[in-house]
């Protein structure tokens, strides 16, 4: 993990492994009858009834069908149907149930709850009644399994159409069973591995759970779930999205103490630094004044198992925790994927294709995609950690800025880190716009020099640009990107500016503010 060795190898002292794993991954599987159209045609053509006869009889009859199994299945299978209302922690109640029955394998138990559901309604139409999308309440089952491939996973099925199923999955529960079948070493705790003996090839087995057949998995729990499936959509398959994807980095420290001593410097830096643009960077968006969305960072303290910020971009997450006082874990949470672009290739209505960026789809064909964007909003996070806890003699590196460099016979001139001017500077370079693609000089001109009405005027201010760039390339700050009029900051520009800026804002805190 190339960005990650800056941070693990400032804290290698500390870390005794890393590890890059789906946690909680939802996957929700859609019949082809889900818009009030299909369903038409289904109830027309296919079932051949009035709408209204559907609605009343045959509906109703359905759910209860589905309710039927659930209760059979449970007595036959000798586990627990329970029908339950209000506010309750159903994962607790299945591990209750696991614990107090002794139960390894197979089903653990079986909810029915109370839920307000999207669904489809009769309302009068031009000629005859017709389907519309509305929510209503209904009987909603919560199938509990221990997987023997996958672990403790739920499955939660409406029992009213459009019949949607949700499967959960933990990509550390999978993990787990995957590591005990390849007879490694490891201690785990809640959906964390506190221990590995051998972090190598438990990341190796970690990366092929984006390259499962998810079809072909999904599909047998649902067939077990829902035999209306087989008897009544032979012929309709259903059709899965990623609802919700969650990734998470864990670096495992070797004690507490390591961790909590870091842990608070790094939440001190991470409420006092990142802004709107850091978040938006990390999460592979550049700012845009077209922007419709809020960007918003959350503290929380007293959480059981550890203290958490979250930054939140729209729908979509990212988390910093010390789970258990000796991991701290990042994770991203995607449940916008259409918020990030991937090389793919995209169909188009005309029965064209063609290859380029594109924004990253839900399909379960996508879960590679989601693994490699969360994992590189991962390492930018960190990357842009790597500064903290900098120790005092990290400051006198300050002194290659002020020095002047002399390169084929010419001089550029130092910078001054007690200097507004040089500290903007940095801050402009280091901006969160321009962790995932770099920046140009209008860039940088623009937090500098501000808008400038006429053309004269910003020639003037891209050359002073330019001549700044200069002075932080020879000084191997920053890079040009090959082929582009595009930078990049370096590590070495990354660890010193963020030094300066870390000792401008310690020093004077009145000036930064």
């Amino acid at each position: 993990m190339k960005t990650l060795s800056r941070f693990v190898t400032k804290f290698t002292h500390l870390i005794a492994a890393v590890l890059s794993c789906f946690d909680r991954v939802i996957f929700k599987g859609h019949l082809a009858l889900a818009a009030p159209r299909e369903l038409e045609y289904f109830v027309d053509r296919v079932l051949k009834v009035r709408r209204s006869d559907f609605m009343k009889t045959l509906a109703p009859q359905y759910s209860d069908r589905l309710v039927q199994h659930a209760q059979d299945w449970a007595r036959e299978a000798g586990r627990t149907y329970e029908y339950r209302t209000g506010q309750f922690r159903k994962d607790q109640w299945a591990q209750d149930l696991i614990r107090d029955q002794g139960i390894s394998e197979g089903l653990v138990g079986i909810l029915c709850t109370l839920e307000t559901c999207p669904s489809f309604t009769l309302v009068p139409g031009p000629e005859r009644p017709q389907f519309v999308s509305r929510s209503r309440q209904q009987r909603v089952l919560y199938y509990y399994f221990l997987d023997p491939q996958f672990g403790l996973i739920h499955v939660r099925l409406q029992t009213w159409l459009p019949f949607t199923i949700q499967v959960y999955v933990n990509g550390h529960e999978w993990l787990a069973q995957q590591m005990v079948q390849k007879k490694l070493g490891f201690v785990q705790q809640h959906n964390a591995f506190t221990q590995l003996d051998d972090p190598i090839q438990a990341q190796r087995l970690a990366d092929r759970f984006a390259q499962l057949d998810w079809p072909k998995v999904l599909n047998r729990w649902a067939r077990q779930v829902n035999p209306l499936l087989s008897e009544l959509f032979p012929g309709y398959p259903v059709h899965w999205v990623v609802d919700q994807a969650e990734y998470a980095t864990d670096l495992l420290f070797q004690s507490r103490t390591a961790l909590s001593g870091l842990y608070r410097a790094l939440l001190d830096y991470a409420v006092r630094t990142f802004t709107p643009k850091d978040i938006l960077g990390f999460l592979g968006r550049k700012w845009d004044r077209r922007f419709d969305g809020e960007v918003h960072t959350q503290y929380e303290d007293e959480r059981w198992f550890g203290t958490r910020i979250k930054h939140r971009m729209k729908t979509n997450w990212l988390k910093m925790y010390d789970k258990f006082s000796t991991i701290l874990r990042i994770e991203t949470v995607i449940n916008s994927a259409k918020e990030f672009w991937v090389y793919r290739t995209q169909y188009h209505r005309d029965g064209t294709s063609s290859a380029g960026y594109y924004p990253m789809t839900k399909s379960v064909s996508s879960l590679v995609d989601y693994q490699e964007q969360a994992l590189a909003c991962n390492r930018r996070y960190l990357d842009a950690l790597a500064v903290v806890n900098d120790p005092p003699p990290a400051y006198p590196e300050l002194r290659q800025l002020t020095e002047p460099k002399v390169v084929d016979g010419r001089s550029y001139a130092g910078f001054n880190p007690a200097r507004r001017d040089d500290v903007r500077l940095f801050r402009a370079v280091l901006d969160g716009d321009h962790i995932a693609r770099g920046f140009r000089n209008g860039d940088i001109r623009q937090p500098l020099f501000g808008r400038l009405k006429t053309m004269g005027q910003q020639r003037r201010a891209s050359a002073a640009v330019g001549r700044l760039l200069k002075r932080l390339h020879v000084r191997h700050l920053v890079a040009k990107i090959p082929r582009t009029r595009r930078w990049r900051v370096t590590e070495r520009g990354r660890h010193l500016l963020g030094v300066a800026i870390q000792l401008y804002r310690c020093t004077w805190p009145e000036l930064a503010a």
